[in-house]
């Protein structure tokens, strides 16, 4: 039975592709299973080299958002690049993507991220957020993923003003609603309309670098 009561039209469940969970079937899961898809069977990746949907939560001033990272490509023990889908513009998502990158692994700044839409593709370095290639070819093969690897920097990015800043970016450009206006707490005890933790801090932010 088709599900039209939330932010989008469910239409049953469908298998994830890398791990046989049963997910929502929406049209944006499907694209996400797409890419999951290109990346194995054309790109020529290992399934155990991708790792779908990690997130970083974040609430500042009483906005709870949770960014999602469709996917994390690691060679050789290292995230190389992330792969983030939304539908339309890709310059909108640019900010976004770079921000992620440089927080989801707390050793080091991701040094690529791929933002897409299903039909076309960026590929940014996250230093300074510069777009390297366009168009879906520009997602890196794992024939030269290795050779990307040698040529990146794996630094860490840990001055506390910028990893604020970024954390703030992700808070705003990646915010939906939530729980429809009502008052709702995080895992860790916050509430969400307060932005205030139950140990009475504010401002928290949560990284999970693993899979949910």
């Amino acid at each position: 039975m088709i599900d039209t009561s939330g932010h989008h039209i469910v239409y049953g469940e469908l298998r994830d592709y890398l791990t046989g969970e049963a997910l929502p079937d929406t049209d944006d899961e499907r694209v996400r299973q797409d890419l999951a898809r290109l990346l194995v069977e054309r790109l020529g990746y290992d399934r155990g080299e991708l790792e779908p949907r990690l997130t970083i939560d974040t609430c500042y001033n009483g906005n709870r958002t949770r960014t999602l990272i469709e996917l994390a490509v690691r060679i050789d023990g290292r995230r190389l690049f992330i792969v983030r889908y939304g539908p339309g513009s890709l310059v909108t998502r640019e900010k976004a993507a770079v921000a992620a990158a440089r927080l989801l692994d707390p050793a080091y700044r991701i040094p690529l991220a791929v933002v897409t839409n299903g039909r076309d593709a960026e590929l940014l370095e996250t230093a300074w957020g510069r777009v390297l290639a366009t168009g879906m070819a520009c997602i890196p093969e794992r024939s030269r993923a290795a050779s990307l690897a040698a040529a990146c920097v794996f630094e860490p990015f840990a001055d506390p003003v910028r990893r604020d800043q970024a954390l703030r970016i992700l808070n705003v450009f990646d915010r939906e609603v939530c729980c429809l206006g009502s008052a709702c707490r995080q895992e860790n005890g916050t509430d969400t309309k307060t932005g205030v933790a139950a140990d009475g801090r504010r401002n928290r932010s949560t990284i999970n670098p693993h899979p949910t």
